[in-house]
């Protein structure tokens, strides 16, 4: 089942008095369930592509249809907003304890305080945090405060969860056992992801399809098995590239 349809997609900005393609995207669907990878290289679009769908910033051009509704996205119905939820790189929580983080958006939504609090330790629990409830965010390590943001934003019961390089400041032991926590999280919940990412391993682990970007637009989609074992060339391109890095690093 198709939940998110793009088509004609364009996303331009203006440098130096001229328009600047970032973003082409002519035709792209979204499943419903399961993990979608999206990988690239620097500036090739992806985190353009995740706002766009997000509804976080508008297209310069283009069709954009969520569970068979075409949306304006200058005009987004808090209905279909509230559908939605993202995590960023940095946790971007706010200046209260870790409890009041991720009740904030149960509270917008009216939830009544004994119920809320309930859903909030739920998921503390969920994420291996429940001991840092009361807390405040500014003392939180890195690993324990994306976990907080997971929880804010899985707490709300989105259908479907944008997560855009959520794990590239971690440092790779925090990363490897919050890989291994949230997938299994979305396994037990089921909800559609969008993954961005630059990082071939996590991909690996994390998701079932794959969205390749290359210099703005698809190069590849398919499962991630597929796109890994039989890229074509603008894909097998990035990923050898990818993997001289990665060995690079290794050896330093």
């Amino acid at each position: 089942m198709t939940m998110y349809e793009l088509h004609g997609v364009r996303y331009t900005v203006q440098e130096n008095g001229r328009a600047k393609s970032i973003l082409r995207v002519d035709e792209l669907r979204l499943g419903a369930g399961g993990v979608t990878g999206v990988i690239g290289p620097n500036g090739a679009g992806k985190t353009t592509l995740l706002k766009i769908m997000a509804f976080l910033e508008p297209p310069t051009a283009g069709t954009l249809i969520y569970r068979g509704q075409t949306i304006d996205p200058r005009d987004v119905p808090l209905s279909i907003r509230r559908t939605m939820a993202t995590v960023f790189q940095q946790s971007l929580l706010l200046d209260m304890s870790v409890r009041q983080n991720v009740a904030l958006g149960l509270a917008f939504r009216g939830v009544p305080k004994k119920e809320r609090y309930e859903l909030v330790d739920e998921w503390l629990h969920r994420f291996h945090v429940d001991h840092l409830a009361h807390c405040h965010a500014h003392t939180l390590s890195g690993g324990e405060a994306q976990r907080v943001s997971l929880a804010r934003a899985l707490v709300l019961k989105p259908d479907i969860l944008f997560l855009d390089e959520p794990f590239a400041a971690l440092d790779f032991p925090t990363k490897v056992t919050l890989m291994e926590d949230l997938k299994k999280v979305l396994e037990d919940t089921g909800t559609t992801t969008l993954f961005v990412s630059h990082d071939l391993m996590e991909v690996r682990f994390m998701t079932d399809r794959l969205i390749v970007m290359v210099g703005g637009e698809v190069a590849q989609t398919g499962t991630t098995a597929e796109v890994i074992e039989r890229p074509n060339e603008r894909t097998a391109s990035f990923l050898d590239r990818w993997r001289t890095f990665a060995a690079l690093a290794a050896v330093r």
